[in-house]
This record gives C-alpha cells, sequence and structure tokens, in this order.
C-alpha cells in the first residue's frame, strides 16, 4: 500500500495580518489604560517630558509607551525614623548605623543619643517625580543636618527637658526651607524627638540630675500654687478689714454729727428758757441714772439731806421719795 502525506493548507497572509493586528490591538488597549488611587495622582509624560498631572479615576493615554505615567501618592503621611527602626512587629531594633545617626555632639561638648521622625507629604508631585533623583536618602540627609545643627546649640540638659519643642517646631521649619530650595516637591509636617538620653555609661548620673531637676520644678509649681491661693485671701481679708474701718468710721462720724446736732438744739432751747431747760435736764438725767433697779443702790435713803424729788422707782420703795 503507498503512502500518501496529508495537503497542507495554502499560506494566508491575511489571515497573519487579522491576528497580529488583533494582538496590537490589545496591546494598545493594556498600554493605554490606566487607574490613578483616591491617594495619588499621575505625572504623565511624552516621550519623556511632562505633559499633564491627572486626578484619581480611570485614563487613556497614548499605547505603546508614547506615554508613560508615574504615580505619587500625595495624601498618605510618610514617616522616616532616624536612630531605630520600628519593624513590622513593632519592636525597636537599633543596628550600629542607625546608633551612629542618633549620637550627636551638644553646645555644652556632652554627647548625647537622640532618636526622632519626621512626617511629610507630597505636595507637588511632578517636582517629586524629577527634580531629585535620590529623594529618600536626600530626605534623611537634610534631617540629620538640621536636627545636628539645633542639639549643637543647645546645653544637654535644655535638649533633655524644657528645649524639645524648641527644637521640633524649628526643625519643621528648617527643614522646609531646604527642601523649598531643592524643589523637592513635598512638606514636612511633624518632627517628633522620640528619645533622648545620655549615653550608657553616664546614664545613671543624667537621670539623678533630671529628676532633681523635675523636682525643683515640681517644688516651684507648688509654691506658686500656695502663693495663688494665699494672696487673694489676704487681700480680701485685707479689703474686708478696710470696709469694715471705713463703715466704723462713717458711724462715729455721723454719731458725732447727730450729738452735735442735739447739743446745738439743747442750747437753742437753753438760750430761750434758761430755768426750764436746766430742771429739765436735771430729771432727764435723773431718770437715766434711775433706768434700772440696781441703780437705786447708789442713792442712799437715809441721808437727811436728801432733796425732794419724783419717785422714780414706785415698785421697789412702796412710797415717795424722802
Amino acid at each position: 500500500m503507498k503512502f500518501t502525506p496529508p495537503k497542507t493548507g495554502k499560506f494566508n497572509p491575511r489571515k497573519i495580518g487579522l491576528v497580529l493586528a488583533g494582538i496590537l490591538v490589545i496591546i494598545a488597549l493594556f498600554t493605554s489604560i490606566y487607574i490613578v488611587d483616591q491617594t495619588e495622582q499621575a505625572v504623565i509624560t511624552r516621550f519623556g517630558k511632562f505633559i499633564a498631572i491627572k486626578n484619581p479615576g480611570l485614563h487613556m493615554k497614548l499605547p505603546f509607551g508614547i506615554d508613560h505615567n508615574y504615580t505619587v501618592n500625595v495624601t498618605t503621611v510618610q514617616t522616616q525614623e532616624f536612630g531605630y527602626r520600628t519593624t513590622r512587629g513593632g519592636s525597636r531594633p537599633v543596628y550600629i548605623d542607625q546608633m551612629r545617626e542618633a549620637t550627636m555632639l551638644t553646645g555644652d561638648l556632652n554627647i548625647v543619643n537622640v532618636e526622632w521622625i519626621i512626617q511629610y507629604r507630597v505636595r507637588d508631585p511632578k517636582a517629586w517625580t524629577f527634580n531629585v533623583y535620590e529623594r529618600i536618602p536626600t530626605i534623611r540627609d537634610v534631617s540629620r543636618s538640621v536636627i545636628n545643627m539645633l542639639v549643637g546649640d543647645r546645653a544637654i540638659m535644655d535638649i533633655m527637658n524644657v528645649e524639645r519643642v524648641a527644637i521640633e517646631a524649628e526643625g519643621i521649619i528648617m527643614m522646609n526651607e531646604i527642601f523649598r530650595g531643592y524643589e523637592l516637591g513635598i512638606e514636612v509636617i511633624a518632627v517628633k524627638l522620640q528619645n533622648v538620653a545620655a549615653p550608657a555609661g553616664v546614664q545613671e548620673a543624667f537621670e539623678d540630675v533630671n529628676k532633681a531637676m523635675q523636682d525643683r520644678e515640681r517644688l516651684i509649681n507648688e509654691g506658686q500654687q500656695a502663693y495663688n491661693e494665699e494672696i487673694p485671701r489676704t487681700r480680701g481679708q485685707a479689703e474686708q478689714l478696710v470696709l469694715i474701718a471705713q463703715g466704723y468710721a462713717t458711724e462715729r462720724v455721723n454719731k458725732a454729727n447727730g450729738d452735735v446736732a442735739r447739743f446745738n438744739a439743747v442750747y437753742e432751747e437753753f438760750r430761750r428758757a434758761p430755768d426750764v431747760t436746766r430742771q429739765r435736764l436735771y430729771y432727764e438725767m435723773m431718770e437715766e441714772v434711775f433706768a434700772n433697779e440696781k441703780d437705786m443702790t447708789l442713792i442712799d435713803r437715809n441721808l437727811n439731806n436728801f432733796l425732794p424729788m419724783m419717785n422714780l422707782a414706785p415698785a421697789i420703795t412702796g412710797q415717795g421719795a424722802r
């Protein structure tokens, strides 16, 4: 039996062209559609030249690498750590290079270990994408130089206590000025000193000094609190005494004025009728003397030369005056 090989179809260029066209369409679709996340913006270039910034959403671009998109996170606050690194489990291992970046010389020629973080956000995605090649190393170098300078201007005890907030505030200002000069496209929003401590060899002595300074501040605050409590109370008591004295003075003046007015009235009556007024005053004085029963013992009723007068205490004597 004779073997006959199978017949092959003729070469069809049209079919091959359609297949290639379909592949090109698929590639064009995949390279022309891109999605920008809600936290991002996209920097678009055409043949390597910047043309636009796109906001979140679904967008189209020229395919086959003609347009290229660089997505930049512009809403998330990013953090850089200095002197330590936080692992995913939350621990903080410190290595030799991190210890070196944390060791600084203070203004009073002491050595201090400073751990800190900076937090920043991308404000200009175009500048962030094109202006600086080594962005993260630049951020770290600038941060280290600024913190070293601020620490070097201060004494070690000030850094560990009262100057922490000042260093953080000045660090934000100085870093942002430098980054604006570099046109890096970021804004530092926070600088936080995490841990400021003396070297291990003198740590105990510095802790004692720090404790003494804290005790001093506590005692000063307690004294100020006592002062604020006592001084207003004392001033209130003094004002109360002054008011009482003023009231007493007013009372005495009014009483004296009343006595003067009464004396003047009696004097006028005396000028008009001296005898009548004299006798009326005598009776008033005697009535005042015998105002109560105890005053009766002031007069000896056995005196033979006691002058006749009104019976001022009939309840006791039961008879008139002798």
